[in-house]
């Protein structure tokens, strides 16, 4: 049952302790279908290189492709996230957790295809080879949490990377992120 009194997320999948942008990059999930898997990304605009809006203006169609010769090999690109954690633990939201954001790609969960379909995506500003702050990690399990308690079947083992989903294509979150310190932040 959902609370809607939970001041942290609202009905409409709306976590308040968000920066709240909306992607167009999204739409509705298949009749009948929740999320009940939780997946974590990590990502950075240029590659390796941390802050600025170009996240942002990904997720928004708003690319400018002459900003960086990186930009034009992912011009066109229709891409979101649910939530983006920024290296300083600031949090921002582009599609309410109830709706699909196009995060996943070609995609399967043990055996189960399209993961867009019935996931959360969490990206991490990061990259694969680069350690995560902590003020991420506390942001990440503060909003797996709250997730979690609005979407029970998401369940401890129903947490993974877009390298379990997508192999061979995706490599992240990478090895630098810290499975073990995260799930272990986790309550139950």
């Amino acid at each position: 049952m959902i609370d809607v009194t939970d001041p942290k997320l609202d009905a409409a999948g709306r976590l308040s302790i968000a920066r709240w942008i909306a992607s167009p990059n999204a739409n509705e999930r298949p009749e009948g279908i929740g999320p009940d898997l939780l997946v974590i990304h990590n990502i950075s605009l240029p590659p390796g290189q941390f802050g600025g809006p170009w996240i942002e203006q990904l997720f928004l169609n708003q690319l400018d492709p002459s900003a960086d010769p990186f930009f034009a090999s992912i011009a066109g690109l229709q891409v979101s996230a649910h939530l983006l954690i920024r290296r300083d633990g600031e949090l921002l939201q582009f599609v309410e957790l109830g709706r699909r954001a196009w995060h996943a790609g070609r995609s399967s969960f043990r055996g189960r295809p399209e993961c867009n379909d019935y996931s959360i995506g969490i990206e991490l500003e990061g990259a694969d080879d680069v350690a995560f702050s902590d003020a991420q990690y506390e942001r990440l399990a503060e909003a797996t949490s709250l997730i979690r308690t609005r979407y029970p079947a998401i369940t401890r083992d129903r947490i993974t990377g877009h390298e379990q989903i997508a192999p061979g294509r995706k490599t992240d979150p990478g090895p630098a992120f810290d499975w073990q310190r995260y799930l272990n932040s986790l309550p139950g």
